[in-house]
C-alpha cells in the first residue's frame, strides 16, 4: 500500500507519530521524553499533571521553557493535551468540567485550558486538546450545551491570539461524544477558525456509524490532533494494537491521503504499568500499518504490538537505536482494567 500523489501530483506529507504521557505515568517526564526519542517517535502527547508538567504548580512558565529546550534537543514536537483525571479535583475523575453547574467549578476549567493554551504556545504545539464532560446529573442538554459554548468562548478567544488550533474530542458518555456533536458545537460558536477537532480512531470505532477511515476523510477539514489506539464496538477501553477490531491500514491511508501534519498519538492510558514496552511495540506495528512513499521499503511486519516482552522480538530497531537492549527485562504488562468509567482513561 503506498501513498498516491493529490490532483497536482504532490504527495502528502508522511505521518508523524507520537506517544501520550498519560501511557507512560510511571516515567519521570524527562525518562518518559528521552524513551521516545530513542524509540524513534516524532512527537508526543504532553498530559499536563501533576508528575508531568504540573499545569498548577509555582513557575510554570518557566517549567516550560525548561520542557520545550529538551524537545529541541531530542527533536520532538508536542500536543497539548488535557485529560488528567485529578488534576483538578481528587475525588472526582475529569472534575470539575466545562458542564459542571456551579460557575466558579467551570471557571476551574476554564483557567486550566488558558493554562494550556500558554503551554501550548511556549512548546510551539500543534494544538491544544479538551473535551466537553458528562452531562451533569439535574442538567437538561440545551442547558449544557450554552454552558460549554460559553466556556470556550474565552479558551478560543486565547487560542486564537496565541495561534494555537483548539481540538476538541468527541468522547464516549460525554455531552458531546461523535462527529455531529462537533458540528453543533461550531454552529453555537459561529464557526470559529480556532476550533478543530481531535478525532481519536478508537471512538471511531466504538460508537460512529462511519467507519473509521470513513470518519478520517468526514473529519479531515476540522482535523487538529488525533489519537490512536485499538477498540472493539461498542466497547470504551483502549487496548493496544492488534487486540481490538480495527483494520489499521485503510485509517492511516486516508489520514495521509488529508495532508495532515499533525501528530498522530498512541493514547493507552491504562498501560502505564508497562508504558516503555508498549511505547517500543506500537511505533513498528503503526509504521508498518501507514502507507509507503514510492522506494522505500515497508518495515518488517509484527505479528501483535502485544507479545509478551519477554519474548525474542523481531528486527523493529528504529532509527535512533534499539527498542530495548536484549538484556533488559521487562515485567509482564498485565491485564488492563476494562471498566469504563465513563470518559477516557
Amino acid at each position: 500500500m503506498g501513498l498516491r500523489p493529490n490532483p497536482d501530483g504532490v504527495l502528502p506529507p508522511p505521518l508523524r507519530f507520537g506517544y501520550g504521557t498519560n501511557g507512560l505515568a510511571d516515567l519521570r517526564l524527562d525518562d518518559a521524553l528521552t524513551l521516545l526519542a530513542d524509540l524513534g517517535y516524532d512527537g508526543v502527547g504532553l498530559t499536563l499533571d501533576h508528575m508531568h508538567l504540573d499545569p498548577l504548580a509555582p513557575d510554570l512558565a518557566s517549567r516550560t521553557r525548561r520542557v520545550a529546550q529538551r524537545l529541541g534537543t531530542l527533536g520532538l514536537t508536542a500536543t497539548v493535551e488535557t485529560g488528567a483525571r485529578y488534576v483538578l479535583d481528587p475525588r472526582r475523575k475529569h472534575g470539575p468540567s466545562l458542564l459542571d453547574p456551579d460557575p466558579e467549578n467551570r471557571a476551574r476549567r476554564v483557567d486550566l485550558l488558558l493554562r494550556a493554551v500558554r503551554v501550548a504556545a511556549d512548546l510551539d504545539a500543534h494544538a491544544v486538546h479538551c473535551f466537553s464532560g458528562t452531562l451533569p446529573a439535574g442538567t437538561d442538554e440545551d442547558t449544557a450545551w450554552k454552558r460549554l459554548a460559553e466556556s470556550l468562548a474565552p479558551v478560543l478567544d486565547a487560542a486564537t491570539a496565541a495561534g494555537i488550533p483548539l481540538a476538541v474530542e468527541p468522547e464516549p458518555g460525554h455531552l458531546l461524544a461523535t462527529l455531529a456533536d462537533f458540528h453543533r458545537l461550531r454552529r453555537l460558536l459561529g464557526e470559529p477558525a480556532a476550533l478543530g477537532l481531535t478525532l481519536d480512531i478508537g471512538h471511531c470505532q466504538c460508537l460512529e456509524p462511519l467507519s473509521p477511515a470513513d470518519c478520517v476523510r468526514a473529519a479531515a477539514p476540522w482535523l487538529r490532533h488525533v489519537q490512536i489506539e485499538d477498540m472493539r464496538r461498542g466497547i470504551h477501553e483502549h487496548l493496544p494494537f492488534g487486540d481490538g477490531d480495527i483494520d489499521f491500514p485503510p485509517v492511516l491511508e486516508a489520514l495521509a491521503a488529508t495532508g495532515y501534519q499533525g501528530l498522530t498519538v498512541v493514547e493507552l492510558p491504562r498501560h502505564s504499568h508497562a508504558g516503555p514496552h508498549f511505547a517500543a511495540h506500537s511505533l513498528p506495528f503503526l509504521r508498518n500499518a501507514a502507507p509507503t512513499r514510492p522506494g522505500t521499503v515497508a518495515p518488517q511486519a509484527m505479528s501483535s504490538s502485544t507479545a509478551h516482552p519477554d519474548a525474542t522480538p523481531p528486527n523493529t530497531t528504529p532509527p535512533n537505536g534499539p527498542v530495548l537492549p536484549p538484556t533488559a527485562p521487562v515485567a509482564p504488562p498485565g491485564e488492563p482494567s476494562a471498566t469504563p468509567e465513563g470518559s477516557t482513561p
